[in-house]
């Protein structure tokens, strides 16, 4: 045995295995991360394997031919075939760091370039290591080396759950001081100069940073509180995120609005003095040289990050410790944060769809569907009859949590639609039907099945072609009453705001045309419309051949909308 010793370098490594080549090349060693400072003297070189000090951990690690991992925290997609595409959660192998910005990498046979930020290495270098450590857990080899890590009273387990540990209070603090330098040395700053920025582009741009500012600094300090710093690892910092877990949902506003305070910052920069006015900014604050988008962009990345700290905190902690069921269940609770920012950011994106769709439809009554309704759940058509009527309908029918609307296609131009009515589902009951005779109405019907209001003055019969169809339309009443209970449970819903910009968006997308033939009946609807109907830049026709069952697989128009945010694999 041997111990390489540099003076003066700062972090220690402890070799715990090396694979070496034909002629004694090594080409690989396993290393895991003990502590930074320098080597304790109580290190014995015959205990342990090797020790080895530097500076450039990551560098020196990939020199030696160590294996080093790093893990994915969000997405990257690109269609350039020299970099290297994964999903958040993903183990990639760094090959390269030298360039500090983007890395070469590799995931099983496939390589190439990936950004630096979208990564974190691994608290340890633990999984290239099990080769070693199983012959120890089976007894093959000297038990009494697995607890050489970090002197004979500490075994590896509970210096890895220390090393998270620590991991989780550094990035903590380190986030506070972000948050602080963003608050006092922007927004403070921004607020001065009120012949710059008015109080509505200080909410555009910095969201509700103040907000989570404020949360944040209760949350450490519970923290704090929890934290052993003589052992780290026995610790008790799960039961502080289950305490806090519904007031993380604040970040669900911050995430929401983080692409409209990207194309606020964007416009602004582009006049000099507001480039020098957010430098000085910084400077005054003394932050890094990083821009301002830049730092907009933590909070973000801190919400995604919390899974996957508790992640690895619950896999190096033995479910004898007392904090094992609470971090288990932060665990979830932080998924579960993370779900629902990421669902309440996709329903957001949609309502831009959803407001275009509604002024392609002519002749449009009534309230806008944004009024009520926040999500498409089914469309298709369907043969309707409301008694005591007996005249059988076909209509494009298009269920929304809360309400239906139902629309008529124009007789000689099928790809346009009229409005008809709409089905307030709050206050309906769906029945299905057998085949034969409805004994209320006394029709025949086929695949059928029945809307009836709880106060009984309002019935649709529904008919479909295929059995299978009519199973579809159940299940999907069933989900729009489970999206419906589900927003109530989680407090979701949208602010006005939200849905007049939504409208105004879609009013803005399509110059005022007079279509052909047009009445003056139209034109005098649009006078009485709050938001008139315009042509929308989707045609109906590519509406119908989403919405309506497909040869291929079905979907509608805005089903796979925010499927590459950072928030979802």
């Amino acid at each position: 045995m041997r111990t390489l010793i540099h003076p003066g370098l700062l972090y220690m490594f402890l070799v715990v295995g090396e694979t070496r080549g034909p002629g004694g090349n090594l080409r690989r060693r396993t290393c895991i991360h003990i502590q930074k400072g320098p080597v304790p003297g109580e290190f014995s070189v015959t205990d342990v394997p090797l020790c080895i000090l530097m500076s450039s951990p990551i560098l020196q690690l990939i020199s030696d031919g160590s294996v080093v991992y790093a893990e994915a925290l969000w997405d990257h997609v690109t269609m350039d075939d020299q970099e290297l595409g994964f999903k958040a959660g993903d183990v990639i192998e760094v090959v390269d760091a030298t360039n500090k910005e983007w890395w070469w990498g590799r995931i099983q046979d496939s390589e190439g370039w990936f950004p630096a930020s979208f990564v974190r290495l691994r608290v340890n270098q633990d999984e290239p290591m099990e080769e070693y450590l199983c012959p120890l857990e089976e007894g093959q080899n000297d038990p009494s080396r697995l607890g050489m890590c970090l002197g004979p009273s500490l075994p590896c387990k509970e210096l890895m759950r220390s090393n998270v540990i620590n991991e989780i209070m550094s990035t903590e603090r380190d986030y506070i001081k972000h948050l602080k330098d963003i608050c006092e040395g922007y927004i403070k700053q921004c607020r001065k100069r009120t012949d710059m920025f008015s109080e509505e582009q200080l909410r555009t741009i910095f969201g509700n940073i103040e907000e989570i500012y404020r949360f944040q600094r209760r949350f450490l300090k519970e923290l704090e509180k929890r934290f052993n710093k003589e052992q780290p690892h026995i610790s008790e910092v799960g039961a502080c995120f289950l305490q806090h877990q519904t007031e993380f949902q604040i970040y669900s506003e911050y995430c929401n609005n983080h692409p409209n305070a990207c194309a606020q910052l964007s416009r602004l920069m582009k006049v000099n003095k507001y480039v020098f006015f957010f430098e000085a900014c910084r400077l005054l604050q003394r932050m890094i040289d990083i821009s301002l988008d830049g730092f907009l962009l933590t909070p973000v990345q801190k919400i995604c990050k919390y899974p996957l700290q508790l992640a690895e905190l619950l896999k190096y902690t033995n479910p004898q410790h007392r904090d094992y069921k609470d971090v288990e269940a932060a665990l979830d609770a932080m998924k579960n944060v993370a779900r629902l920012i990421n669902e309440r950011k996709r329903r957001l994106e949609n309502i831009d769809k959803i407001a275009q769709w509604q002024s392609s439809i002519e002749d449009w009554e009534g309230e806008d569907i944004l009024s009520r309704s926040s999500e498409l759940i089914f469309s298709g058509e369907l043969t309707k009859q409301s008694p005591p009527q007996t005249k059988s309908q076909q209509r494009m029918f298009f269920l929304f949590d809360h309400q239906m609307v139902f629309c008529k296609k124009d007789l000689l131009r099928r790809d346009i639609l009229y409005y008809k009515g709409r089905v307030d589902m709050d206050q309906m009951e769906v029945v299905d039907l057998e085949d034969g005779r409805e004994k209320d109405s006394n029709v025949t019907v086929k695949n059928g099945l029945k809307l009836c209001s709880r106060s009984g003055d309002q019935i649709h019969l529904l008919c479909v072609k295929k059995p299978e169809l009519k199973q579809r339309w159940l299940r999907a009443f069933s989900d729009e009453r489970r999206q419906v209970l589900t927003d109530r449970e989680t407090g979701f819903s949208l602010t006005e705001v939200q849905k007049k910009q939504a409208m105004l968006n879609a009013c803005k997308s399509h110059p005022i045309w007079k279509p052909k033939a047009v009445t003056k009946p139209y034109y005098d609807f649009l006078v009485r419309q709050k938001h008139p109907s315009l042509p929308t830049a989707l045609p109906q026709q590519q509406v119908f051949m989403l919405a309506e069952p497909k040869r291929k697989s079905a979907s509608t128009f805005w089903h796979n909308i925010g499927r590459l945010t950072p928030f979802k694999k």
